[in-house]
């Protein structure tokens, strides 16, 4: 199937279903492996996909933007407590009475689409159609994001033909039969070839000082409330040692645009407080010499594939600490810097000041965060899904 198809023969079908959603962890590595699985058949095979998802999530708009087949299965959400007891609730048990409605439909997804193999990404819609990979005897391949692996994984992982993990330290954590490899955590192409000057030209920010370093700000795309106040805090004195882009989402813009105003003429020209940034997040990163942000999986993806110095402030509230785990797999290796528990304006000021002032120390962390980074993973992939296919 690598090969180019004569003149006049009829071209090879490739059949995919992809199951993940919930959030965008889940849906855009799905995403992007399908991306790589239709540029490496463009000349040998035809790619059809069915994605397979829940109603009216992320994953239906994605894959209809896409030009991807949609459907839907039931799923159900387990919500989870440290105290089993509690998980005894009705909305568990209304939840849970769902998944067999979802394996049943699977099943039957399956059957009449026939494809050659089931990729998985995460989310609660995976265990149902993994379940009816492995009813219909389809070979199953599963994607994990995180250091950890989440709870639909751990579940799939035991029958799964293929389990890939985005981290080496992830193997350890996988059941002994599992039959694991490495690929990444697969980023888009165009994150990777980001210009500095286009970012100045996209923002207008005119009075940034190319001689300082560049700090960018970021609680992903809704903003973070934490970051945001914390980075308020700190700001006379970060932008007396650094250029700083904020992109703090809806919540924030409005206070944030105030207190900018407060900020002395020569200190202000230096500071860009944005709701969103878009198109443009290629060329910000290029331009960014330190980033603060959250430590979701597909955000250290992108940081370590770009090999950029990075403070993570985790998400407490994560699914099973999932954010903690990722920041602290990166500290350890000396990838990046982690603040754990408690964050207040000294404590980031503490962790930002040696890469600020030490531009050695600085690309030292930059240049481990690339060792780690696999910016071919969605390459990766795809050739494991390849190799899995029957």
């Amino acid at each position: 199937m690598t090969e180019a198809v004569p003149f006049g023969q009829k071209r090879v079908v490739f059949r995919l279903i992809v199951a993940g959603g919930g959030t965008g962890g889940h849906v855009f590595p799905a995403l992007t492996t399908v991306r790589a699985l239709r540029a490496q058949f463009a000349d040998s095979a035809a790619l059809e996909v069915l994605w397979v998802g829940q109603a009216g999530g992320l994953e239906e708009g994605v894959a209809r933007a896409e030009g991807i087949e949609f459907a839907a299965v039931a799923t159900g959400k387990l919500r989870r407590d440290r105290h089993l007891l509690k998980m005894i609730n009705r909305a568990n048990i209304t939840d849970m009475g769902r998944v067999p409605v979802g394996v049943a439909q699977a099943v039957r997804l399956v059957s009449r689409f026939r494809p050659n193999v089931v990729l998985t990404t995460g989310g609660y819609v995976s265990v149902p159609v993994g379940v009816g990979a492995r009813v219909r005897r389809v070979p199953l391949v599963v994607h994990e994001q995180t250091v950890r692996l989440g709870l639909a994984n751990r579940v799939l992982a035991r029958v799964a033909a293929k389990v890939a993990v985005s981290s080496d330290s992830s193997v350890a954590l996988l059941p002994r039969a599992a039959r694991a490899v490495v690929t990444g955590n697969p980023v888009r192409p165009e994150i990777l070839h980001g210009h500095a000057d286009k970012a100045i030209d996209a923002l207008g920010v005119r009075g940034f000082n190319r001689d300082l370093p560049t700090v960018y700000v970021t609680g992903g795309a809704q903003g973070s409330v934490q970051i945001n106040t914390v980075v308020r805090d700190l700001l006379p004195w970060l932008l007396a040692r650094a250029n700083v882009i904020h992109q703090c989402g809806s919540s924030s813009i409005d206070h944030l645009r105030h207190h900018a105003a407060t900020l002395a003429p020569d200190q202000a020209a230096r500071y860009l407080v944005t709701e969103f940034i878009g198109p443009e997040l290629a060329d910000v990163l290029a331009l960014t010499d330190v980033v603060i942000s959250r430590s979701g999986a597909g955000t250290l993806a992108e940081l370590t594939a770009l090999g950029k110095a990075a403070v993570l402030i985790p998400l407490a509230s994560s699914a099973g600490n999932e954010q903690a785990h990722n920041a602290l797999v990166l500290a350890e290796a000396g990838a990046a810097v982690a603040l754990l528990g408690e964050v207040s304006a000294q404590t980031l000021r503490g962790a930002v000041e040696p890469l600020l002032a030490n531009s050695e120390h600085r690309a030292s962390i930059a240049e481990q965060a690339r060792l780690r980074g696999r910016p071919d993973a969605a390459e990766r992939l795809a050739q494991v899904v390849r190799s899995a296919a029957r």
